[in-house]
């Protein structure tokens, strides 16, 4: 009887002995454990920044300005006549159309708010004037070409829409423009003797608004349009505007 017990016991010994060593095979050709795609989530990313605070803006941009007033001076006494008095060209920039470009560089305390200083040239065509009084009064009418430019200071509001690449803007301006070409008729005895041709510099005030659409964080493309205030008569001028924006 003791006998078939420590048989039964050693037999017990030998299962236990080869069920753990199954055990341990199956670990061992598992291999370590794995996860599908499904169960692996990706690692959270960040959206680029397309405006930031504490940016540097440095522009360049094509420009087409065009001035408030009659497209030319038809006559003589269109321009320089006492009754019904002069007509409502141009007395600054040009008869028609100027077209130029400028620079800007902005300094954005915050995304929404930044100060600058502008700068623009543009070459102007204007008419001009010459008279010539032996007796009768003679006048020769003459294409003026001469170059109008300005220096601004400006005060931008931009609104970039949510994380988007979009930003429209405002903003203001003042500062100086010359070049620009005035004639002012003299009389003699009520007779015109001659046109002084003055070249001037006045002040000038801005304001528009345009949008800007960014291609990288760092690089932007313009449009804008604004209204420029220049002192004295007949002499305001709208500019239109296209270029690039780089931001630092």
């Amino acid at each position: 009887m003791k006998q078939l017990l420590t048989e039964s016991t050693i037999t017990m010994k030998k299962l236990i002995c080869l069920f753990i060593a199954l055990a341990f095979v199956n670990v061992a050709y598992a291999g370590p454990e794995t996860f599908s795609a499904k169960e692996v989530s990706p690692a959270p990313t960040t959206p680029p920044t397309w405006y930031r605070d504490n940016e540097w803006n440095l522009s360049a941009w094509f420009a087409h300005a065009f001035p408030a007033t009659d497209h030319d001076r038809n006559s003589l006494a269109d321009t320089f006549s006492a009754n019904p008095g002069p007509g409502t060209y141009d007395r600054f920039l040009a008869d028609d159309h100027a077209f130029g470009g400028g620079a800007e560089g902005k300094y954005f305390f915050r995304r929404y708010f930044g100060i600058g200083i502008e700068g623009f040239a543009l070459a102007a065509k204007g008419a001009s004037y010459t008279v010539e009084n032996f007796g009768t009064t003679a006048a020769f009418k003459d294409r003026d070409e001469h170059v109008v430019g300005g220096a601004l200071g400006t005060l931008t509001l931009r609104y970039p829409i949510g994380q988007t690449r979009f930003a429209p803007y405002v903003w203001v301006g003042g500062g100086g423009a010359f070049g620009g070409h005035n004639e002012t008729a003299v009389y003699v005895g009520g007779t015109l003797e001659r046109v002084r041709h003055d070249v001037e510099s006045r002040a000038v005030g801005q304001f528009g608004g345009g949008f800007e659409i960014r291609v990288t964080p760092h690089v932007g493309l313009l449009n804008d349009f604004s209204w420029n205030v220049v002192d004295g008569t007949h002499n305001n001028f709208g500019l239109v505007r296209t270029g690039i924006n780089f931001a630092f």
